[in-house]
This record gives C-alpha cells, structure tokens and sequence, in this order.
C-alpha cells in the first residue's frame, strides 16, 4: 500500500448555514449523534489512512483541537493548518504541500458523508492504486448544482464542467479525491476561474488529459450526502438516525474503527468506555470489547 496521506477541507465560512454557523464552523454542528468531522474523518481512517491534515480558518483552529487533539485517542497522528482565505478545493493542496512532502493524498470535504454496502471496498481500491488517481461519480437529479464528469463508454472521463448550465451527464463530482503525488505541483497551475477560485475540476482536468484519472461510479447500494444546507443538514442526522437504529451500528464512529484497524489497544478502548459512560455512544463502544 502506498503512503498516502489525508486531507480534510473545514475551511469556509457556511454562510448557508447562518445564523448557526456565524460563531463556529458548520464541521462542528452535528449529524444526528457526533460532530460533522467524525464522518470525513472516519472515511479516510477506513481507508488505512493515519497522517491526517485538517485545514480551517483561524478562528475555529482550537475549537478542533480540543475535540480531535493529536489523533491520539484514534491512533492516528492529527495536523492541523490556517487557510486564512477559502479560495476554491485546489488551495487545499498548495497548502498542504509541505504536510503531503511529495506523497500522495485522499482529500475530502468536511460535509460530505458517504455510507455503503460496497463503499469501504470502492475507497480501498482507490488508495491502493498506484498508478492512476480516482474520483467518485454519483447520478443526482440536479447535476447544475455540482461539478459534473462525462464518462464514455468504457468509463474513461471525456469531459469535467464545475456547474455546468447544460450538463452533459447527471454524474456529479463527489468530494473525495484520490491524487498522486503530483497534486500539490499541478496545482500551482490552476488559475482562478470567473468565480475568483482554484476549482478542483480545473485540477481533475489536467489528469484527465494525461489520462490518468479514474473515475468510480457509486451504485444505488451507497449514500452520498452533502450537508451544506438546512435541509441536507437535517436529511443526514435523519439517514444516520434512522440506519443505526434499524442496523444496531454507529456510522462514523472514529474509536470503533481504530480498535478494528488494531490501531488501539483494547486498554486504551476501555478508557475510552470510561470517559464516554453512561451515554449511548459509551454504551456502543462497550459492546466491541
């Protein structure tokens, strides 16, 4: 396996979201039963994925380190980075340029949360994959609202539009994506586009023209949800609610993973047990032990 690091963007400043998110940031609010992050988090930790850079502004920076800290209590080693000015997905790989140190990454945004029954295998291919970079298509009713990928008839992208008034295909642009170690050094080519940003499709573009992006479709078996508004907010507190109830399963449960992962002893679980007792989420963690 390739030593592939991990990026989270929990920058912006969810104006979507106001007034809940004028005091802190929208990564924080919680889905159903655990802070926004724990579910980005834990998708990238599926992954076998340990050094993991967060990126936020200024002002929300020690809000996530004292949820997260270092990473300790999940096994996995935590950074931390200021983006003082949310200028478009590609900043985040000139930003994390130093943290990435010429390795590959799996980038992913802070709303976005993916569950499936073949979803865990999809991202595990896609780490292991030397030699080609991997996005993920979902088909959505309203590709306007994405950026959107055209595939042909073998799969192989032929086009990538950011919000396109005519789409050519329904196949949005998931927020996860797996790029070489070249993704910091391309980047430095993006140029702003008419919005002012560095978008990641300007990105996606120039490995498509190298033919060396692949793109994964996620089938009717997974759930891609973004969590920018109120009523995907609501939508997705609803989803884990709802799947956890009926399954007897916590999605995105970050302690869970790492003690599967054998990244954390059953000791260190059973202290963990201790600090969460008498709650529901302590109660879970009980039955793994």
């Amino acid at each position: 396996m390739c030593n592939r690091k991990g990026i989270i963007l929990a920058g912006g400043s969810g104006t979507r979201l106001y007034p809940m998110t004028l005091a802190v940031s929208k990564q924080l609010l919680n889905v159903y039963d655990k802070p926004m992050i724990y579910y980005p988090l834990s998708t990238l930790m599926m992954c076998g994925i340990r050094d993991i850079c967060i990126i936020t502004n200024p002002q929300n920076l020690k809000f996530f380190k004292s949820l997260l800290g270092n990473g300790e209590n999940y096994g996995i080693n935590l950074t931390y980075i200021e983006q003082i000015s949310p200028d478009g997905l590609a900043q985040a790989y000139l930003l994390a340029e130093n943290f990435l140190n010429g390795d590959p990454s799996a980038m992913i945004l802070g709303d976005n949360i993916f569950h499936g029954s073949d979803f865990e295998r999809s991202i595990k291919l896609a780490n292991e994959n030397k030699i080609k970079s991997t996005i993920f298509g979902y088909q959505v009713s309203d590709p306007s609202r994405y950026g959107v990928v055209e595939i042909d008839d073998n799969g192989k992208a032929i086009s990538i539009i950011e919000k396109p008034e005519n789409p050519r295909s329904n196949l949005a642009i998931t927020g996860l994506y797996f790029l070489d170690e070249n993704a910091s050094i391309m980047a430095k080519d993006v140029t702003p586009s008419s919005r002012g940003e560095l978008e990641i499709t300007s990105l996606l573009e120039f490995y498509m023209h190298k033919s060396s992006l692949n793109v994964e479709i996620l089938g009717r078996g997974n759930a891609w949800l973004d969590t920018g508004t109120f009523e995907s907010l609501n939508d997705a507190g609803n989803f884990v609610r709802t799947l956890q109830a009926r399954q007897g399963i916590k999605i995105g449960c970050l302690e869970e993973i790492a003690f599967n992962n054998g990244w954390i002893s059953s000791d260190k679980l059973e202290k963990l047990i201790e600090f969460y007792a008498k709650t529901e989420y302590g109660n879970h963690l009980k039955n793994l032990v």
